[in-house]
């Protein structure tokens, strides 16, 4: 078993392969402006669809050069559980709700919960 071994050579660490005949894809950079000052260079495929915006190392969004901002999408507002509550019952049924809960605690029938 000794005699099979590998030795001088971290296996894994280093490729045996070389890059003959190896062709890579066409590439092209992109440049992207950050307003804080910073430029971000990233490579793209020559086929992919590179994005308008990038997000830079300080958090802000860098724009790619010569592009015009996009405009911003319009959302939905964020439903709140109140929101989602009121989609399910009525006013007057959370009310019903309340009275029944409340008078089932007082009876001693419920224990408070945390």
């Amino acid at each position: 078993m000794a005699n099979r071994s590998l030795r001088g050579m971290r296996i894994g660490a280093n490729s045996m392969e070389t890059e003959e005949g190896v062709e890579f894809a066409p590439r092209l950079q992109a440049h992207y402006d950050c307003p804080n000052g910073h430029t971000i260079i990233l490579p793209f495929s020559v086929e992919a669809d590179v994005p308008v915006v990038w997000e830079c190392r300080c958090g802000a969004e860098a724009l790619l050069r010569d592009a015009s901002k996009p405009e911003a999408k319009a959302g939905k507002p964020p439903r709140t559980h109140w929101d989602m509550l009121l989609e399910r019952r009525t006013i007057g049924e959370l009310e019903e709700l309340l009275d029944e809960r409340l008078d089932l605690l007082r009876a001693g029938k419920l224990r408070r919960s945390a």
